[in-house]
């Protein structure tokens, strides 16, 4: 990588302060790395978000598909050795420096691809799966690297952790997602469960929807204690942010399931001087 492709320090500064700014568990989580690995973490946060809001946008979906097959060209480009911004100079930086692999920013961009092309409504399990591995997998695969762990290890974390926080999230914005015409729950939950509404607002105020989401969190439990045993093969300290980010949407998923399902609009986040505990005891391991 040339010395032309990398961030200058005030390019490094700017997304840094966009990272803050969102006030996410991943800031306090990445605190605690070395500056090099921290910066290229906020890089990587800066690229999903920028996805993201793509796909979360009100636009056509022929403009949101148009939007992240720009990416995809981006994504090229810099991988070809042409960054053409403060953002893509810092993914480039970071590709080169830890190995990550471009496959799994197509992954991402993929996943924001699902959401663009229609609202995605009780999904098959496995197609949820999939929609897991490219929104919140691919992340962590390119997230594990910078970590410092080794290659397989990384993504066994990765495949593991990433499902269970998008399962989190999928439980916590239920009201949110169904705001916008989206409904994440697989259907063979809801069948199992007697549920034939497929409209976001009808499942919602069904009867049985505790049971679909408490087995929804079954899920998420089984993936997090999968996580935890992947984590413990990594490297010693490789896997602290993973570890901050776990514990933080572990209690989440407990907060959710104390909460129960009837009050869904009810926001549930673990308050910040958790978070910055949750960093200070796994970020100091």
């Amino acid at each position: 990588m040339s010395a032309l492709a990398q961030p200058a320090s005030g390019e490094r500064a700017g997304i840094k302060a966009q990272v803050a700014a969102a006030k996410t568990s991943f800031y306090w989580a990445m605190r605690f790395l070395p500056k090099p690995r921290r910066e290229a973490m906020f890089a990587i946060y800066a690229f999903c978000r920028a996805v993201d809001d793509v796909a979360d946008s009100d636009d056509a979906p022929a403009v949101k598909l148009a939007s992240l097959a720009a990416w995809r060209r981006t994504i090229d480009a810099f991988y070809a050795g042409q960054p053409s911004d403060p953002l893509t100079r810092a993914l480039a930086a970071a590709a080169a420096e830890y190995g990550l692999r471009r496959a799994d920013f197509i992954g991402v961009i993929e996943g924001m691809e699902m959401d663009a092309r229609a609202d995605i409504r009780a999904p098959s399990l496995a197609e949820l799966d999939l929609y897991c591995d490219r929104v919140a997998c691919a992340v962590g695969r390119l997230s594990a690297r910078i970590f410092g762990a080794p290659g397989d290890q990384a993504d066994r974390v990765a495949n593991a952790l990433g499902r269970a926080l998008q399962l989190t999230n999928i439980l916590r914005d239920l009201a949110e997602d169904a705001a916008r015409g989206r409904l994440y729950l697989p259907q063979e939950l809801l069948d199992r469960h007697g549920i034939a509404a497929r409209e976001p607002a009808a499942v919602l105020a069904h009867p049985k929807l505790s049971e679909v989401c408490e087995a929804v969190a079954a899920m998420a439990h089984a993936r997090f204690a999968e996580a935890r045993g992947a984590m413990a093969e990594c490297p010693r300290g490789t896997m602290r942010p993973a570890a901050v980010m776990a514990a933080v949407y572990t209690d989440v998923l407990a907060r959710l399931e104390r909460r129960g399902w009837r009050r869904i609009d009810a926001r549930v986040s673990a308050p910040a001087p958790l978070k910055l505990w949750y960093a200070l005891r796994y970020g100091l391991l």
